[in-house]
């Protein structure tokens, strides 16, 4: 099992899962497909924080640990932190795991509801169940996209959306390992692809698509072995063409290199 070369495309965590890769004797191929882009606007946080006052909400929802220390960051500046911390503590706080509840008690602030393992959509959702939304405003702190699902849901219940951008998914400004990955992949010399967020199959086929190699992608991808973190992340490779031959359960990377590792043993 040895001597396999497996490309990754994961930026914030990508060290530590390269050394997951080394630690079973295969080379990992590092090649970003995210760059986190902050999307803080002042005049938009000093009006969400008096929209709050005026009208304010039933719940807030944190989804990430590095998005809601950029929005305390971001009112830290304004002088509005203690405003927004009184306004969250007249709502129902629900965290979707523990990075976004370690930065909110850090604030000292109140956590209502928490989403289970694996941590995903789906257990917000579930945490929110007998939450009363209806008719009223909820705050999505949003991390790198919008997450459709969780505000189709919210909207399906009646509820008005309050969505707080703080940073967004971007493609890394050095393209050049994503490019050296597609020659990787026409040549035949990647074993297995590691997909660890939907977004990144969104940025490879967008690059892809620029450079007028859509059409040779999906492929080279199908003729590796193709691991994704979860079902949210398959889907967007679907779209594509591209087929999953693993799919990591829970959605985490220690079951996606365990799952990973099987498979190519086999």
């Amino acid at each position: 099992m040895g001597g396999k070369t497996v490309a990754i495309l994961e930026s914030r965590s990508g060290a530590q899962l390269a050394e997951l890769v080394r630690r079973r004797g295969w080379t990992p191929l590092l090649a970003p497909a995210l760059a986190e882009v902050p999307d803080m606007d002042s005049g938009f946080i000093a009006g969400f924080v008096a929209g709050l006052e005026a009208r304010p909400a039933k719940a807030a929802i944190f989804q990430t640990g590095v998005g809601t220390r950029a929005l305390f960051d971001a009112t830290d500046a304004l002088g509005l932190t203690e405003r927004l911390l009184s306004l969250f503590a007249g709502m129902t706080v629900v965290v979707r795991g523990p990075k976004p509840s370690s930065a909110l008690r850090a604030r000292s602030l109140r956590i209502d509801l928490s989403a289970a393992d694996p941590f995903t959509t789906a257990e917000v959702l579930a945490a929110m169940r007998d939450v009363q939304v209806e008719g009223g405003r909820i705050v999505v702190q949003r991390y790198g996209a919008t997450n459709s699902k969780l505000e189709e849901a919210l909207h399906a219940r009646n509820a008005e959306v309050v969505e707080v951008p703080t940073y967004r998914w971007a493609l890394p400004e050095d393209t050049a390992p994503l490019v050296a990955l597609m020659d990787a992949l026409e040549a035949g010399s990647v074993d297995a692809v590691v997909f660890t967020s939907a977004s990144q199959a969104y940025n490879l086929f967008g690059l892809a698509a620029s450079l007028s190699r859509s059409d040779s992608l999906p492929a080279n991808l199908n003729r590796t072995l193709v691991a994704s973190v979860g079902p949210v992340c398959t889907a967007a490779l679907a779209e594509y063409g591209v087929k999953a031959g693993v799919e990591a359960s829970p959605p985490k990377m220690g079951p996606l290199v365990a799952a990973l590792g099987e498979a190519l043993s086999r």
